[in-house]
């Protein structure tokens, strides 16, 4: 027999590939906690360094920490700048490229701080009595800008500290109320408003810009900055809502003031929201996000360039028909980048100022934190998947040339065998295509008969999306044996502009009808149990669970995280009114129609579903009293419930032990009624 080196090689490769596929294993929870969640990459002036947060969650503290590292631009081994039991972000280079500053609250409250980038102690900036966020240079570096939550009378930081110190250590809690909107997501307003502070890079002659009763600039649920200041440091442009009743309106406007202060002057006078404003490296011109219609925040967002010479906005057309999310300017002023949602995915575009279409340089995963290059010819962003948890990436700016920069997850991810997921279409009554995804357990085998469980998202105006979520992770639910299955049925958003409008005004219509086909779908693979599917959401998705129990008994089992139940009295304890207002045509004494047929309180007589619900008692977009509703409805009506609450959680389950006992419970549950 001759000697085959060849063969002998391929055999040890395949031995090897064996070896390591054995080795892998399904996902826990305590690898949930363990991936460490990168964001808000910020590249240096001089292009040598990426700095960027790593967010790493603590189970047995029951809280998590986030750090400060550094990346070399061109690729290398990372540094980590800032350590320790407090958390840090929101890195912003100082001009020179030799210091860093950002937010901690390592002195005890919220404060601007600053660090050299070759090291050493960090020290404190501000000072301020209500704290401090959002920094901001100026381009010279003379000047920061920060945002505070302060109180509406208070001119100075003095006044601040006596109404703080009042409010905190005062014997009566009580709070006495003049206007809507007095409590908002997940936090009372409690007379503070947030404005803008601009003083000097010392901290020295922190002054308010956006004085009065007002949030300028106004609240956003993550995005862009509603700020920012010119290039030559003179002027500030900011998003604020100055309508009567800003708990009814979307109504955001730019405005601008100078650095010195004075009277604003509004620059954007159409009904809907403008917001992100950027200026232009070379200082002529102001980009921004425009939605056309008042009270619909999942409006459109175009983008809007405000030359600042003649005062003039027009809309620089990018030949799509899905929203902008994100945008940044390249150095030259002649070309923006932005994302954009697209079919599960978000992708990045670039358009030149000649508004000749947009052109699709990054797709097939989920992209964000996009920031060009000093020198024009490279984008560092954000990249993950279904089974791919976030790391930085560099590609050319055509969207050539990706290479990671970042590896901080790629051991644990090699350890666990989670499969990616697969593009799932399915064809609606009316004839519409409803997209989504389909995740596969970990050893899947085509010749087994799985359980399967639906994921429905929360909006309605959203998307599942080819990410890796914590909240609500796939692969955790895969990993239990179920088949999932993640459609984006009506209202999501990256399928156009009328795919999405057709949720508003009928809730439990297309949508459920897009729902049920795909569950058809499902159910007809051949490796899913028909018999043995479950469903599951939050907020939207939580309505739509309760909606689905009183329609159908076709679900073993269904889960209602944060779920709408009664819409009349979800309109009188919610905050965000035009939200309501919009999606069923005006207010409930006027237009109660669509209240009532949206409503999954008037089909209480017919659930037999056994449920769970979760719901957290800070949650004050969808308040508590839409779960106690049903909990008591099912328990009166005999049909088998649970019910999950949390006193110390809003919309969203954030706490590690928290969140490790919504992944026991939910789980739990769905295999004592799923599993044989």
């Amino acid at each position: 027999m001759r000697f085959n080196p060849t063969a002998l090689c391929l055999t040890i490769l395949m031995l090897a590939s064996a070896r390591t596929l054995e080795a892998k294993r399904p996902i826990r929870f305590e690898d949930l906690m363990e991936f460490q969640r990168l964001s808000d990459p910020q590249i240096s002036p001089d292009g040598r360094w990426v700095a960027f947060v790593v967010n790493q969650q603590n189970l047995e503290n029951n809280d998590s920490h986030s750090h400060l590292w550094l990346v070399p631009f061109l690729g290398g081994e990372p540094k980590q700048l800032t350590r320790g039991n407090s958390s840090e972000s929101r890195p912003r280079w100082s001009p020179e490229s030799r210091s860093l500053a950002f937010i901690s609250s390592r002195s005890g409250s919220s404060q601007a701080w600053r660090i050299h980038v070759e090291g050493g102690e960090a020290w404190q900036v501000t000072k301020v009595a209500t704290g401090a966020s959002g920094v901001v240079w100026s381009r010279r570096g003379d000047q920061m800008l920060i945002t505070s939550r302060v109180f509406a009378e208070c001119t100075e930081d003095a006044c601040n500290k006596e109404k703080l110190d009042q409010q905190e250590n005062g014997k009566v809690k009580a709070r006495l109320l003049d206007e809507l909107l007095f409590r908002h997501w997940d936090h009372w307003r409690d007379d503070r408003y947030t404005h803008l502070l601009v003083g000097s890079a010392d901290g020295d002659e922190v002054r308010d810009l956006t004085p009065g009763p007002t949030d300028s600039p106004t609240w956003s649920l993550g995005g862009m900055d509603g700020y920012d200041i010119s290039p030559d440091g003179r002027q500030v442009c900011y998003t604020s809502n100055r309508d009567p009743n800003p708990a009814a309106s979307t109504n955001n406007d730019l405005f601008l003031v100078g650095v010195t202060g004075g009277e604003a002057r509004k620059i954007t006078t159409n009904p809907g929201s403008d917001t992100a404003p950027r200026y232009s490296p070379d200082g002529r011109f102001i980009a921004y996000l425009s939605q056309e219609r008042g009270g619909f925040e999942s409006d459109r967002n175009r983008l809007m360039i405000y030359a600042r010479d003649t005062g003039v906005a027009r809309e620089l057309r990018t030949g799509l028909d899905i929203s902008l999310s994100s945008f940044v300017w390249a150095p030259n002023s002649r070309t923006i980048y932005f994302t954009a949602s697209e079919r599960g995915t978000s992708s990045v575009f670039r358009i030149s100022l000649t508004g000749q279409g947009a052109r699709r340089i990054l797709s097939g995963a989920t992209h964000g934190s996009v920031q060009p290059g000093p020198e024009g010819r490279s984008l560092v962003f954000t990249r993950q998947k279904l089974n791919r948890a976030v790391e930085l990436y560099r590609s050319r700016t055509d969207g050539s040339g990706i290479e990671p920069l970042t590896n901080f997850n790629q051991d644990l991810v090699a350890e666990l065998e989670m499969n990616p997921g697969e593009s799932f279409e399915t064809t609606a009554p009316d004839g519409a295509t409803i997209h989504g995804f389909l995740l596969k357990p970990p050893g899947f085998d085509p010749e087994k008969t799985y359980p399967a469980l639906l994921l429905i998202h929360g909006g309605p105006q959203g998307a599942w999306s080819d990410s890796f979520h914590y909240r609500w992770n796939a692969q955790m639910f895969a990993t239990r044996g179920y088949v999932v299955l993640m459609p984006n049925p009506r209202g999501s958003t990256g399928y156009g502009l009328k795919f999405m409008e057709e949720i508003s005004g009928d809730w439990g219509g297309k949508c459920y009808e897009d729902l049920m086909a795909a569950t058809d779908a499902l159910a007809a693979l051949p490796y899913v149990d028909g018999n043995r599917i479950g469903a599951a959401g939050g907020s939207f998705g939580g309505y739509m669970a309760n909606w689905i129990a009183g329609h159908t008994n076709r679900f073993r089992t269904l889960v209602s995280h944060a779920g709408v139940y009664d819409q009349r009295s979800m309109y009188g304890s919610t905050e965000e009114l035009w939200f309501p207002e919009w999606e069923f045509r005006g207010v409930p004494w006027e237009n109660p129609e669509l209240y009532e047929k949206w409503s999954p309180s008037n089909f209480a007589d017919r659930i037999q579903t056994p449920m769970l619900l979760i719901h957290g008692e800070h949650d004050y977009r969808v308040p508590l009293n839409q779960a106690l509703q049903l909990f008591t409805v099912l328990k009166r009506r005999g049909v088998p419930s649970r019910f999950l609450y949390y006193p110390d959680e809003g919309h969203w389950v954030l706490k590690p032990q928290n969140s490790r006992l919504w992944y026991k419970t939910l789980l739990d549950w769905l295999d004592s009624y799923l599993k044989p």
